[in-house]
């Protein structure tokens, strides 16, 4: 697999479109801080880790509203293996005006758009979720 970041993004995104519960997803720590961004963020009810005797798995429960509508409205995968991006905090990505996030990479660990900008670092732009 040359891009696990974006296949969570696409299993989170086939979940939702059958309008599935939970999703599993083999386990990593940059998935895990992303998982827990979103947990904290309120687009996923629950974060659980399974081990399974190997690297464990990540068992993310997802939110709807109502039965079949996801509060997730979609993920998009920003830097990519062949084309990396890279913000500073003057340039900070904006999501939907404010309705979304962006999650970074920084030197200060994974963490959001808003909360980059409070810590005045910069760094790799891993994706955006509104």
């Amino acid at each position: 697999m040359t891009d696990p970041i974006a296949d969570m993004l696409t299993r989170i995104r086939n979940a939702m479109m059958v309008n599935k519960e939970t999703v599993e997803i083999p386990s990593s720590n940059m998935k895990k801080a992303i998982a827990d961004i979103m947990l904290k963020e309120g687009y996923v009810s629950d974060v659980k880790l399974v081990e399974d005797g190997y690297n464990g798995k990540l068992v993310i429960t997802l939110k709807y509203i109502g039965k079949n509508k996801p509060v997730i409205n979609a993920l998009k995968r920003a830097s990519k293996p062949g084309l990396r991006l890279y913000t500073d905090v003057e340039n900070m990505p904006r999501v939907m005006n404010g309705m979304g996030i962006a999650i970074l990479s920084t030197n200060k660990g994974v963490m959001t758009n808003k909360q980059a900008k409070a810590e005045n670092v910069g760094g790799e732009v891993l994706c955006y979720i509104w």
